[in-house]
């Protein structure tokens, strides 16, 4: 018997030290982690102790006898990963990984800001909270009054156990020198160079909140969005709650081939009480039940191999009716999946297109969306060639969903054509610092930001420890005192508890894991309400 890693896999490599066999790979230190979908079990060298299981974030790894008609395809996959060479070659005892003690002689702590609150953020101030020696206080800022950035805005309302990870993060949150400061926003309450002023290191984590454009005519239309704002929106953001979106056509098109268009085409297509039983907004629940869309067509500009989506992503569509156009190349696992997931007997009134060889060439419409037009491809060395051979799609709804980009952050550098702060290994200059989607751009899944983030912490020690860092001459008390100046209306993370608590209750009267706020005004007035009581 073995375990296996299943869908929910988040990537952050938790399983890996705990491994007494060093059977679970891609490990951290190795070349193909970065690119990894998610993490793997050797079935031939796993003994079965589920020391693994103990420590997955999202319960993500079960034993073999325990998976389901929904996950068993992953003993195959993770068996497959294995039947590599290239992957077999590791030793079977695991080196020592411990990370070696901080030696310092500097007065006083190590004093960080992070600015933001997501996965990238709660990584970098776990790893330095965790350092054996280091001294440390932390300064964390988020400008909503809700912690978490793209794993409560970002991660799809029926994808809960990938939600989970908060758990972790939360454990983060409350150890000793972590200063949580919610609903205040760097650049409007606190500039950066005040931050510097507190602290020895700025170290920014706010991912890529802008979307990129399609460049093609009609792009502006009503009726045509980005699916950056679509997620937000069916994930009550607050700032994204008001946006209205037409939902009166018959079908939607959605433009991309990544995880999130995947997630889009999920929402847009799934049974309004399955997504009832979620943590989906309710404006968004409400608009759902309405919807008559009967048909989501995912366009892919090249073939299921090149597609950008996971497996486990793609297994995530088991559950819908799915036609595959263009979706005939052979040679690889999402390949086969995709005639497989095609091949199933269609059983409800919506079903979900994967069109791949096709790009977008024109929005069509007058006074909104009435059509897409698009051009068909072909394959030359692995990439996409237009043939001229153009065709229109009738729809409603056009979501765009190309790739998240980052935004200049004042006083900051900023790489315009990958939309990053440019950096060596999360260093912008000795004192800024950058991880996560920021960092690099938007790739990998959640668990990818642990690696990320605990690299741009080692550029950080080192410029700590070779005295490249200007020692702050203000004193601790001082940066809540600043805070407290400027936003009135900040939140502490006991602040984020009584969200939370409020959050869940509402929810166990629904049998749902939470009804979400998505007013900001309503979020403060619940914390104020929990003070008084």
């Amino acid at each position: 018997m073995a375990h296996v890693v299943t869908q929910p896999c988040c990537n952050d490599a938790s399983c890996v030290p705990v491994c007494p066999v060093n059977c679970i790979h891609p490990t951290p230190d190795e070349a193909e982690y970065a690119r990894s979908e998610m993490l793997y079990i050797d079935p031939e060298t796993c003994i079965d102790c589920g020391a693994c299981v103990e420590v997955c974030p999202v319960d993500a790894i079960v034993p073999d006898y325990d998976l389901t008609d929904d996950n068993v395809r992953f003993s195959e996959i993770n068996a497959r990963y294995f039947e590599d060479p290239a992957h077999r070659d590791y030793s079977p005892d695991p080196a020592d990984v411990a990370k070696p003690r901080i030696e310092t002689t500097e007065p006083g702590p190590l004093r960080v800001a992070i600015v933001g609150s997501g996965p990238a953020a709660c990584y970098a101030a776990e790893e330095l909270l965790t350092r054996r020696g280091l001294d440390v206080e932390i300064h964390m800022f988020e400008r909503l009054p809700v912690p978490w950035g793209l794993v409560r805005f970002g991660v799809a309302p029926d994808h809960q156990s990938t939600k989970a990870v908060t758990k972790a993060f939360g454990r983060t949150m409350t150890r000793k020198g972590l200063h949580v400061h919610l609903n205040v926003e760097v650049g409007t309450h606190v500039t950066h160079e005040e931050l510097l002023a507190h602290h020895h290191a700025v170290l920014y984590a706010v991912g890529a909140p802008r979307d990129r454009r399609l460049g093609v005519p009609g792009e502006d239309l009503p009726g045509s969005h980005p699916a950056t704002e679509f997620v937000a929106w069916y994930n009550g953001h607050p700032e994204f709650a008001g946006t209205a979106f037409d939902l009166s056509a018959e079908r939607a098109v959605v433009v991309g081939n990544g995880n999130v268009a995947l997630d889009v085409a999920r929402v847009l297509a799934a049974d309004v009480d399955d997504l009832a039983r979620t943590d989906i907004a309710d404006h968004a629940l409400e608009a759902l039940a309405a919807s008559r869309i009967r048909e989501v067509v995912v366009l892919g500009r090249r073939g299921p191999h090149e597609a950008a989506y996971t497996v486990p992503e793609l297994l995530g569509l088991s559950t819908f009716d799915v036609v595959a156009e263009y979706g005939e190349a052979a040679g690889s696992l999402k390949a086969e999946l995709v005639r497989e997931l095609a091949g199933r007997p269609r059983r409800a009134k919506k079903q979900i297109v994967l069109r791949y060889l096709s790009s977008p060439r024109e929005v069509l419409g007058q006074d909104r969306v009435r059509g897409l037009r698009v051009v068909r491809n072909e394959l030359v060395d692995g990439k996409a060639v237009a043939t001229g051979e153009t065709g229109d799609i009738e729809c409603g709804l056009v979501l765009r969903s190309i790739g998240y980009r980052g935004a200049p952050l004042p006083g900051l550098p900023f790489d315009e054509t990958r939309g990053i702060l440019p950096n060596d290994g999360g260093r912008v200059r000795a004192g800024v610092y950058a991880a996560g989607w920021i960092k690099r751009g938007p790739s990998g899944v959640v668990g990818t930001n642990k690696k990320c983030a605990e690299d741009t912490v080692a550029a950080l020690l080192e410029d700590y420890l070779n005295g490249r860092l200007t020692a702050p001459p203000t004193d601790a008390g001082e940066v809540d005192d600043l805070i407290a100046g400027r936003q009135p209306l900040a939140l502490d993370y006991n602040g984020w508890k009584a969200i939370d608590a409020h959050e869940r209750e509402a929810g166990r009267a629904q049998h749902r894991p939470r009804v979400k706020l998505v007013d900001t005004q309503a979020m403060l007035d619940v914390v104020k309400r929990s003070r008084v009581s």
